[in-house]
């Protein structure tokens, strides 16, 4: 089903251009925990997240909310998706032995420790809305 975007209860008397952009990384952050959920149901459990400090992993908000809503360590590497992309490639080409050494060059610029509250709440009630509109 298409349920298309939206941002519930938005009000533009009340919500400053701010919250708004707020809203909607904590929306990509849900819909990504949702999609993580899925995964978790497979027998996929998902402790640490490794990404290059690119495109939304640059935003703290971002990274501060995906850390606490799923509970996983953020490794940010000072890479990008291109980079990683290509080792990944190497590997399943033969370059490397294996992941640990395609990697082992690339520094950890920054690691975010999950810590919940607030998020979790926000997730739920973001699930909830979904679920509404879903069914």
């Amino acid at each position: 089903k298409n349920i298309g975007a939206q941002i519930a209860g938005i009000d533009l008397n009340r919500h400053s251009r701010a919250q708004i952009c707020r809203a909607v990384q904590e929306g990509i952050v849900f819909s990504f925990m949702y999609g993580m959920e899925v995964m978790k149901e497979t027998g996929i459990e998902i402790k640490t997240i490794r990404a290059g400090w690119a495109n939304m992993f640059m935003s703290s908000v971002f990274c501060q909310t995906l850390a606490g809503v799923s509970g996983a360590t953020i490794e940010l590497i000072e890479t990008d998706g291109s980079l990683g992309a290509a080792r990944g490639a190497g590997v399943g080409a033969g370059l490397y032995t294996s992941l640990e050494t395609a990697f082992q060059t690339l520094n950890k610029k920054q690691e975010i420790s999950p810590s919940s509250g607030a998020y979790v709440e926000a997730y739920g009630a973001w699930k909830n809305h979904l679920n509404t509109i879903l069914n």
